[in-house]
Parts: structure tokens; C-alpha cells; sequence
């Protein structure tokens, strides 16, 4: 039976990323869905997405757009150098594009503006970086930006309680609409944890690859996950997002 698996926030590890697909013995049927955040932490954010547009071409792969991935967009079509982006790892990514060439960029930037919002599959399964607030799913928001930076959906299963049933009122609606959700976005290494974590339907495979964490791939039909080494081993002489 093909395999598909989802990887979490990779943040410039390429190292640690390599290392991850590596593990997985991936047969030509088995698809790969790639959470989004490919940028922003460690030293390797442009050689991350020169990669990944290199696999693109020899595996089953589909690229999701993260927060990250949109702001080093916006960077690289306009040159606004946002604040914010700057200090959660856009400096040390602007620093890996100074020695590529205009082509290079361009094709990047190609890459970047092609990601998927979401990925809703044949079995009702849904795919995205963050998250959704509209009540009638994903393809319903009225700003698009939402489904890469939203956290409401995850704090709102992390905080339900198990009591609550499915058919009950209170439930809430956002759940009922999907047979599983796949996310990054929030490492849950604010949780202690640095295994993918399940919060009622939904699954956070953001294990804190631009922290302290490693890189995970989770297969989505067995939950059997591979990981990486901590990101920063990889990087001993970084510090990443800290």
C-alpha cells in the first residue's frame, strides 16, 4: 500500500531534512506532503528550497505555504525587510541568498508563489500549516493569509474536553468537518513534547525543528513517525530561532 507522509516545519535544516528522507526507503508510489515554514532558522533556508524544487522533479512530492515561507516572498518581490520577520529568522535567511544568481532567485521565487493554501485529499483528510477560523472550513476565509497563521484551531482541540462528544452541541463545528488535520506551524515544544502530538482529530507535526527539536515525517495512515536528530546538532555553531 503506498505510503504518504507529512514533514513538519523544516526551518533552513536542510542537514537534518537529508538526514529525515534518508530514513523513509520511499518507494515510487509513496507521496510526500510538506507542511510548509521551509525558511527562517537555520543557515541553510535558500538551500532548503533549491532542494526542494530539485525533489520536486524525482519524488511524489506536494508543498504546502507556511507563514515563513510567504514573508521570504514578500522579501524577495518587493525587498520589504519586515521587522518581525527579521527577528524570528528572516536575517539569517537573507544572508543565504547573497551569493545566488538573479536565475536562481527567480526560480525560487517560481517555487514559492506556486504553493498550496491546503490539500484536502479523497478520504476528507485536510492539509495545512496553521490552521482555519471560518466555520465552513478553509476554502470559506475571508482572508487567505489565515490558514498559514492561525493557532485558534489547535488551542481549541488542546483544550477540549474529552467529555465533550462529537454529536454534542458544544462541540465545536470546525472539528466535525474533517476526518483528520494535519499542521505545523506551533512547535509543541510549548508542550513539552517533541513527538507529533494529537489533540482530538487533528495532528501537530511541528516538533520543533527550529528550536530544539528534530525534524519529523509522520506517515498518516499506520501514525508510525521518523525523525531527525535534533536541528541544532546539525548546526552546532547556530542557535537557530532561540
Amino acid at each position: 500500500m503506498p505510503k504518504t507522509y507529512v514533514i513538519g516545519d523544516i526551518h533552513g535544516g536542510l542537514s537534518a531534512l537529508k538526514d529525515l528522507l534518508q530514513q523513509l526507503n520511499l518507494q515510487d508510489e509513496d507521496q510526500l506532503i510538506f507542511l510548509g515554514d521551509y525558511v527562517d532558522g537555520w543557515s541553510d533556508s535558500a538551500h532548503v528550497i533549491s532542494y526542494l524544487i530539485q525533489i520536486k522533479e524525482e519524488l511524489n512530492c506536494r508543498f504546502i505555504r507556511g507563514n515563513h515561507d510567504d514573508l521570504v516572498l514578500q522579501w524577495l518581490t518587493t525587498d520589504f525587510n519586515n521587522e518581525k520577520w527579521l527577528q524570528h529568522g528572516g536575517e539569517s535567511t537573507k544572508k543565504t541568498y547573497e551569493h545566488l544568481d538573479q536565475t536562481t532567485i527567480n526560480l525560487h521565487v517560481n517555487f514559492l508563489e506556486n504553493l498550496e493554501n491546503y490539500i484536502i485529499d479523497d478520504q476528507n483528510r485536510l492539509f495545512l500549516h496553521a490552521g482555519f477560523s471560518n466555520m465552513s472550513g478553509p476554502q470559506f476565509e475571508y482572508h487567505e493569509d489565515t490558514v498559514y497563521w492561525d493557532r485558534t484551531l489547535w488551542e481549541t482541540a488542546l483544550s477540549l474536553d474529552p467529555q465533550i462528544k462529537k454529536d454534542d452541541k458544544v462541540y465545536p463545528k470546525r472539528l466535525k468537518l474533517f476526518q483528520e488535520i494535519y499542521i505545523g506551524h506551533t512547535p509543541v515544544t510549548r508542550l513539552g513534547k517533541t513527538e507529533p502530538v494529537n489533540a482530538v482529530n487533528i495532528w501537530n507535526v511541528d516538533t520543533g525543528a527550529a528550536f530544539k527539536g528534530p525534524l519529523t515525517a509522520l506517515e498518516i495512515n499506520s501514525k508510525e513517525f521518523f525523525q531527525s536528530r535534533p536541528v541544532h546538532e546539525y548546526y552546532p555553531d547556530e542557535v537557530g530561532r532561540n
